[in-house]
């Protein structure tokens, strides 16, 4: 219970306690960063730790002088890029297993096939678009795997897609960070980047289901 609510106060207050590890640990900063972006988008267990608002922080300390904006940003882009990389092996190392599966209450291999369909023909722009929802940031690489996607396509749109999102959302903070309006309505806006970008995930989702069961009805 503890480590959870650390866990809560740490991704609503990202920006005290990433300004608080910079005065105490210095340099050190660069390692969590890797750490907490590669970890999300890495392990399909781990989409609660914060992205795009610790970006937005990281730009915001950047242009106060607490650290490197170049050196922040290319630790964060290839903890970005490997971390989606690590997940994707998860998943194609799973895939196999996967495909030989047996329709049953859990797996539907018409479902599977649909999957691999998908993310062939539009993997790439769902790869990128995940880097700007949360949860669906650590799971579309895993399930692109799963899917047996084209590796080296998603190699190149999961580079892509980290470089919009680390370099967008990083020079973000660094530009309109430290802007008074901002500073005063901070954690409004930490909120704000944490759920919108969740709402519109499930409103998509919601929307593909319904039209998909629509399908099946005509």
């Amino acid at each position: 219970m503890e480590i959870a609510t650390f866990l809560i106060d740490f991704i609503l207050h990202i920006d005290k306690h990433l300004a608080e590890f910079v005065q105490m640990h210095g340099t050190w900063v660069y390692g969590l960063l890797f750490l907490i972006v590669f970890v999300e988008t890495g392990l399909v267990v781990m989409p609660f730790l914060p992205g795009d608002s610790l970006l937005f922080m990281v730009g915001a300390l950047a242009a106060g002088g607490a650290m490197s904006l170049p050196v922040a940003m290319g630790v964060l882009l290839v903890a970005a890029i490997l971390g989606d990389q690590l997940n994707y092996s998860i998943g194609r190392h799973l895939g196999p297993k996967v495909f030989q599966w047996e329709d049953s209450r859990w797996f539907s291999r018409k479902g599977f096939d649909a999957a691999h369909r998908f993310y062939e023909e539009r993997g790439g722009i769902t790869i990128v678009l995940a880097r700007f929802m949360p949860f669906i940031r650590t799971f579309a690489p895993f399930v692109a795997g799963v899917a047996e996607m084209n590796r080296v396509t998603f190699t190149l749109y999961n580079v892509v897609g980290a470089l919009i999102w680390v370099v967008g959302l990083t020079l973000a903070g660094y530009f309109f960070g430290n802007i008074p309006f901002v500073q005063q309505h901070l954690s409004k806006i930490i909120l704000a980047m944490i759920i919108v970008p969740g709402l519109i995930a499930i409103f998509g989702a919601w929307k593909a289901g319904r039209q998909e069961a629509k399908g099946q009805q005509a």
